[in-house]
């Protein structure tokens, strides 16, 4: 039988490596997309991320268990992402992703078209997928958390409030405010 996380966040509450390795383990990819999300830079969001894992670590003592883990850890990733912007590291701007290699050159000419999206296709993706960052960053740090928790991580507004510490119709308004800023954002575009 599979240990659920708050069982395995106790156990590391007792320094069990192995519930830790588990726990961080199961986390580690979900963990990373959020923070590069809300941080929009690769190597930031693996320092926040792997610091978000050594603070649950060393206040695994302190989860009591009244929310669901996941809760407690996107609260202590979220906060962290937030506090690193507010040092100063927010002015970091989104850089594109490496062109893909595809290797429709060396199939031979009388292959079918490939499936594969073409160069047109894709740079309407990366067109799409930079407006959208550009309107992220204009909302306030709780709306971008609540928007990226409710799309990414498919989280309630209960528990995204949990996540912010805050009413759930604050996360309701939080979200209400980001789409309609989002709506504005993009159609001016």
């Amino acid at each position: 039988m599979e240990l659920s996380d708050e069982e395995l966040c106790r156990r590391v509450a007792g320094r069990d490596t192995q519930a830790f390795e588990l726990l961080v383990e199961r986390h580690q990819a979900a963990a990373y997309r959020l923070a590069r999300s809300i941080l929009g830079h690769d190597e930031d969001a693996r320092d926040i991320s792997q610091e978000a894992f050594l603070r649950v670590y060393q206040a695994a003592g302190q989860f009591d268990a009244r929310s669901r883990f996941s809760t407690w850890f996107h609260r202590i990733l979220v906060n962290l992402c937030i506090d690193h912007q507010r040092r100063g590291k927010w002015w970091r701007k989104f850089v594109p992703l490496a062109a893909t290699d595809d290797a429709e050159d060396d199939q031979p000419a009388l292959d079918p078209p490939s499936q594969a999206p073409g160069p047109d296709l894709e740079a309407i993706r990366r067109q799409s997928g930079a407006r959208l960052r550009a309107a992220m960053a204009l909302l306030s740090p709780n709306q971008r958390v609540a928007v990226t928790l409710l799309v990414q991580e498919d989280l309630s507004s209960k528990e995204i409030a949990a996540v912010l510490n805050c009413s759930e119709s604050t996360a309701r308004v939080h979200l209400h405010r980001a789409m309609a800023q989002l709506r504005k954002t993009l159609k001016e575009e």
